[in-house]
């Protein structure tokens, strides 16, 4: 008698399918308990930061459990534990579970991370019970494997970030748009994975989940690498973003309980980098940043409260996003590759921006320009793009020959809930990219047109806006979108707009401020 093996392609989709539907069913379950608690005045993001201090002690407890053998060990100082959170009630569990995350923020390594600034925001004891018990108690976290705890939590950040109120979206990117340029970038075991605005993490798991695809044999210094928090690094500005990023990267097995944080909660822009990046994927947060002065490389400074000393920068500018690039830029390694979600207004604003365009297109090679739709962020009013460009060794020529410019955003409708973004839909850009591959071996297309050095320098300002499609439903009535998407449309241009005069409105102050201390400033509406 012969026994037939499963072909194992389909032996791996049958599993695969039931590690997403065991993720799909514990994230319900987490995610059921929110509404209880949205009516007790918790967030959407700040129930998923409350589950994130549960979940840590919990698999704390289940470690502390387990032989050495196994990986098993203490990880929470003396006298804090789950057995103990268990027992009490009432006034005494809040007390208690009060008190231990005051003692676990003051921790160092991750512990500090997830815990820093933490508080109860469950205010009633028989709630906080119910979620310790009925929820965490009954699942057994340590044995589910990364994929499904990792998936189950990355499913409710998702679902937080559609939560207006808390204004968590601004936090969070579209993760097909994430996947699509991982796709691109082609990230290694040996790359060292910076994002100096990390948010949740979204770019540093989808690295990490494309190198495990597509890298099946590691060597042991590679896997320790991307186990310890070693090979993905990610600095964030905002406390409960930091420690969601954290714990997103702990359940994905990217770093160790009982290790360093991967995470950094500071301000990126506000020192010299510490670690070089061989890949840097990010998108920086939109909008000026308030309460700053900048001292460039040029001498000159735009005043504020909260100083950034920059020689390394090229130009002198409060402007966030402009200040990114130029972080950026200088926390690439020679040689070193980077993705960057930028606002339109870095492509064609004048004074530094023009500036640091000249300087990037000059010393950098900006080989490739993803214009993107509306209708595709959380955060309203956003028109954006992804600039792809590499460092390279110092060279008398221009680094920039071709700018390769696919325009995704022109005749493309997309909504948050009706017409979501989906992967597929940006799989001719990445064909069209052809990642691994030379640019020169590019094809252009009605979408993708490349322009040369010359071409871009001598255009106004280096304005690297580039349109030349027209929107066939400005032209033809039948092609006209459904009156939601048009109406959606007009309000994220109104509220771009808004954006923009009240960025010219902040800079027009700095320069009022900066006269009356007697400082000049680059900047150049």
């Amino acid at each position: 008698m012969t026994t037939t093996l499963p072909d194992n392609d389909e032996a791996e989709r049958v599993a695969e399918a039931t590690r997403h539907a065991e993720a799909r069913r514990l994230a319900d379950k987490m995610w059921s308990y929110c509404d209880v608690l949205r009516d007790s005045g918790v967030s959407a993001i700040d129930y998923v930061e409350q589950l994130t201090y549960l979940l840590f002690l919990k698999m704390a407890d289940e470690r502390a459990k387990l032989p050495e053998s196994l990986g098993g060990g203490q990880i929470l100082p003396e006298g804090i534990s789950w057995e103990t959170l268990k027992k009490q009630s009432g006034d005494d569990l809040e007390k208690a579970y009060r008190g231990a995350l005051t003692e676990l923020g003051k921790e160092k390594g991750i512990l500090g991370v997830v815990f820093r600034k933490a508080q109860n925001r469950v205010q009633e004891p028989a709630l906080l019970k119910k979620l310790i018990v009925d929820l965490m108690d009954n699942e057994t976290w340590g044995r589910r494997g990364t994929d499904v705890q990792g998936d189950a939590y990355e499913q409710l950040l998702a679902r937080s970030a559609t939560d207006v109120k808390s204004g968590a979206g601004q936090y969070f990117t579209p993760r097909p748009l994430i996947n699509a340029i991982v796709d691109c970038a082609q990230p290694t075991p040996g790359d060292t994975i910076i994002d100096p605005a990390c948010g949740t993490g979204g770019f540093l798991l989808a690295a990490n989940d494309y190198i495990r695809r597509h890298h099946t044999e590691l060597t042991p210094g590679q896997r320790h690498r991307m186990t310890h928090g070693e090979a993905f690094l990610g600095t964030e500005l905002v406390d409960g973003t930091a420690r969601l990023a954290a714990m997103n990267m702990l359940l994905h097995g990217m770093c160790q309980a009982d290790g360093e944080s991967p995470i950094k909660i500071e301000d990126a822009l506000a020192g010299y980098p510490s670690v070089r990046a061989s890949l840097v994927l990010a998108n920086p947060p939109f909008g000026k940043k308030s309460a700053i002065t900048v001292v460039g490389m040029d001498g000159k400074a735009t005043r504020d409260d909260i100083s950034y000393d920059r020689q390394d920068f090229w130009e002198t500018t409060t402007n966030k996003q402009l200040n990114f690039v130029q972080h950026i830029a200088r926390l690439m390694e020679i040689p070193g590759r980077a993705a960057v979600v930028l606002p339109d207004n870095v492509l064609f604003e004048g004074g530094a921006g023009e500036g640091i365009r000249r300087v990037l297109l000059k010393e950098y090679d900006v080989h490739t320009l993803l214009r993107l739709p509306t209708g595709i962020f959380y955060a309203g009013g956003v028109k954006a793009n992804v600039l792809f460009f590499d460092r390279k060794p110092a060279s008398e020529e221009p680094w920039t020959r071709n700018l390769w410019v696919y325009d995704f955003r022109t005749g493309q409708h997309f909504t948050l809930k009706q017409n979501p973004l989906r992967r597929e839909h940006l799989q001719e850009f990445v064909d069209s990219y052809l990642p691994g591959r030379s640019p020169d071996e590019r094809v252009e297309t009605e979408r993708f047109r490349k322009f040369g050095y010359d071409e871009l320098v001598t255009r106004d300002k280096c304005n690297l806006d580039i349109i030349w499609l027209k929107d066939p439903s400005l032209e033809d009535a039948d092609a006209l979108q459904p009156p939601e998407i048009i109406a959606q449309e007009i309000v994220d241009d109104l509220e771009a707009a808004l954006s923009e005069f009240a960025a010219i409105a902040e800079a027009l102050q700095n320069r009022v401020a900066s006269r009356d201390h007697g400082s000049t400033s680059s900047e150049d509406l």
